[in-house]
């Protein structure tokens, strides 16, 4: 009877162990999304699975994506949740995703899902370009609201523009590629030199110059166009312009980062992060979310995204990323923001 309590006891601590550890399961995750928005996604995703809990490190794309590579060989991330297509094709390429097709995987729209065999990504919600345009600064200066992208280039703009770096910001980066896809690779850099002329500096945050154009630091800042709506809804004397040539865009992904020691609670994090709850909460900040039938009224959302949206070429992006940054470092930089 001894031995028979004995061995019920040792099978008890060994089932309170097991069931401590799983309580214990904790992900660090790496994001570029906004503070707002992740702390709304931990808070959902521990809801419904209490024994995982989620660490957010979060800053801009070039940053995650230089932290990811320089820690391939001792990875401290888990996951991604929110870096632009773009860098996680580059990631990919340089074997620090882990593949995983996620439980909902095969409902996303296909433009948001990646095309291997083994799946290393899939989108969540695309982001795309536009200008924030403070119209009483704009209106102290006597400044036209620029049509084309070609307008903001003009003397008009001198000193008055704000725009990401796409060294360090994926904004910054879409915008570059999309310019170069758009114009060929002579016209566009020829279109940014006489830009260049005209911005005040390149900061590495691709939300600041639209916050900065909100907040009458500058007229104009090259941005995105959900954050100019959603300024603008708050309060802000800026319209949102979507130019008549279109822009780039991107989307945000989530992957699983290779060598992770939590890869069953990485992908339950991936399974939730694909299901259609998630995405209507992406949907509370985005228009276009990869999970069809989900729609999102923004207020004050410029007309003509959709049709504005260049045919973008990701795998191209991804691949002359390095060579590209290289080129606009070498023509620009001198106006970059201190880190």
């Amino acid at each position: 009877m001894k031995r028979l309590f004995a061995l019920m006891l040792a099978a008890l601590a060994a089932t309170a162990g097991a069931e401590a550890t799983r309580a214990q399961a904790r992900l660090v995750v790496y994001t570029t999304l906004e503070q707002e928005f992740i702390d709304g996604f931990r808070k959902a995703f521990e809801a419904d699975h209490p024994d995982i809990q989620i660490e957010f490190l979060r800053d801009s794309t070039g940053v995650i994506t230089a932290r990811l590579q320089a820690e391939k060989a001792t990875p401290r991330a888990d996951a991604i949740w929110g870096l632009a297509v773009t860098s996680a094709m580059v990631l990919d390429a340089e074997g620090i995703l882990q593949p995983y097709r996620p439980a909902h995987f095969e409902q996303l729209r296909p433009v948001f899902r990646d095309p291997k065999p083994d799946p290393a990504w899939f989108g969540m919600e695309a982001w795309s370009a536009a200008i924030c345009f403070n119209t009483i600064e704009a209106g102290k200066r006597g400044l036209p609201a620029p049509r084309t992208w070609e307008d903001l280039a003009g003397p008009a703009f001198r000193g008055l523009v704000q725009m990401p770096n796409p060294a360090s910001s994926g904004t910054g980066f879409f915008h570059v590629s999309g310019w170069i896809q758009m114009m060929g690779e002579e016209k566009a850099w020829a279109f940014m030199d006489r830009l260049h002329q005209n911005v005040a500096s390149y900061v590495h945050s691709g939300s600041k110059p639209c916050r900065d154009a909100a907040t009458g630091e500058f007229p104009v800042g090259i941005a995105y166009e959900l954050l100019g709506a959603q300024l603008k809804t708050r309060g802000a004397p800026i319209e949102t312009l979507i130019m008549e040539e279109g822009g780039g865009w991107d989307m945000d992904v989530f992957a699983i980062v290779r060598g992770t020691r939590n890869l069953e609670a990485a992908r339950r994090l991936a399974d939730w992060a694909s299901s259609r709850k998630a995405n209507e909460m992406y949907a509370a900040f985005a228009t276009q979310v990869a999970w069809p039938g989900i729609e999102n009224r923004m207020p004050n959302y410029p007309a003509g995204v959709e049709e504005s949206l260049i045919r973008n070429d990701f795998a191209w992006a991804a691949a002359n990323r390095a060579r590209i940054l290289a080129e606009w470092t070498r023509r620009y930089d001198g106006k970059s923001a201190p880190k």
